[in-house]
């Protein structure tokens, strides 16, 4: 079974404290540890919460704002 979204990711909610060079670069050295594909769920993620979908259930694009026209060429 496909783990879900929410299950996934836990937000860090120290990520803004001031940190010393050491930790500094121990975060950097784990955050360069990631593959493109984690980024990429991870970025998905951020997405989802910014615009207040469910990650699991993305709303379906309205197919009626749009019209097919041929062009006369």
């Amino acid at each position: 079974m496909k783990k879900s979204y929410k299950d996934s990711f836990a937000f860090d909610r120290t990520a803004f404290q001031q940190l010393s060079p050491e930790e500094a670069n121990r975060q950097m050295e784990d955050a360069q540890g990631t593959t493109w594909q984690e980024r990429l769920r991870y970025s998905y993620y951020l997405t989802a919460r910014a615009y207040g979908f469910d990650p699991d259930n993305p709303p379906k694009m309205d197919r009626t704002h749009f019209e097919i026209v041929k062009r006369d060429g």
